[in-house]
């Protein structure tokens, strides 16, 4: 696992996951322009009650927002399925 998955995985531990799967594609991006400015490329697939009663915006924000800093510095792309325990 690399670090940014790590340091990804544990900031969202905020959100109370029931599940989290972080994928790292970035090496599929390999040349992609955004591959060279250091930030990698993540699917991730998170279940948790708090996205209850949420639009998929507002769980993309909300993830987005937990994730802070991190989608600055190591996140050049992130696609995220975020559901709740009663979706799955």
């Amino acid at each position: 696992m690399s670090d940014t998955v790590a340091l990804l995985e544990q900031a969202l531990t905020a959100l109370a996951p029931e599940h989290i799967q972080l994928d790292d594609d970035s090496a599929e991006h390999a040349g992609h322009a955004g591959a060279r400015s250091g930030g990698g490329h993540y699917t991730l697939t998170i279940v948790s009650g708090r996205f209850a009663g949420l639009s998929r915006v507002a769980r993309h924000r909300l993830v987005y927002d937990t994730l802070g800093e991190l989608m600055k510095t190591r996140v050049h792309a992130l696609a995220i399925r975020a559901l709740t325990p009663e979706e799955i």
